[in-house]
């Protein structure tokens, strides 16, 4: 079977922005085996509400609102499986950020790592430097909101940086 206009436009514009699904996986799942379940989940969901896609917004902010959700609630899935599986009083084992890394990246991520989802989300997307309103648009949070949670994601990687430094 041939591929239409549509199917081909849509390749073509994934293809253009497939940086952003390895982006978002990486900053939710440090396992590479979960990065891989959930960016074929993204794939799955971007493909399903691509004729939802209406132009008001570029590709790439919408095609972020679609991974940041799927991402989430892979992530909630599979948090809750994980509990379900471990046997009572056994801990997960946390995983190790690769040694491979400079250090200051690494400690950087591992920071990133412990903020809440919407903190993730909106970290990600100014490093990706996004406007204000681009990030309130992906994240469905006010301007305002956004600014002021930069300001404390700051302050808040900061503090956790000088504690390991």
């Amino acid at each position: 079977m041939m591929a239409g206009p549509l199917d081909t436009t849509f390749i073509q514009l994934i293809n253009q922005h497939l940086n952003i699904a390895h982006k978002v996986a990486r900053i939710y799942f440090l396992d590479a085996d979960e990065q891989q379940d959930v960016k074929q989940e993204m794939m799955y969901q971007l493909w399903r509400s691509y004729a939802s896609f209406d132009g008001r917004s570029k590709f790439s902010t919408w095609m972020y609102r679609v991974c940041l959700n799927t991402a989430l609630t892979f992530w909630k899935k599979n948090k809750k499986e994980k509990k379900e599986r471990l046997a009572p009083g056994h801990q997960q084992i946390p995983d190790v950020v690769s040694t491979d890394q400079d250090e200051t990246i690494a400690l950087l991520q591992e920071a990133i790592t412990n903020l809440s989802s919407v903190n993730k989300a909106i970290v990600l997307l100014y490093l990706e430097d996004m406007s204000y309103d681009e990030i309130a648009s992906v994240t469905g949070l006010s301007r305002s909101n956004v600014s002021v949670r930069l300001v404390r994601i700051r302050k808040e990687l900061e503090i956790q940086l000088r504690s390991k430094l």
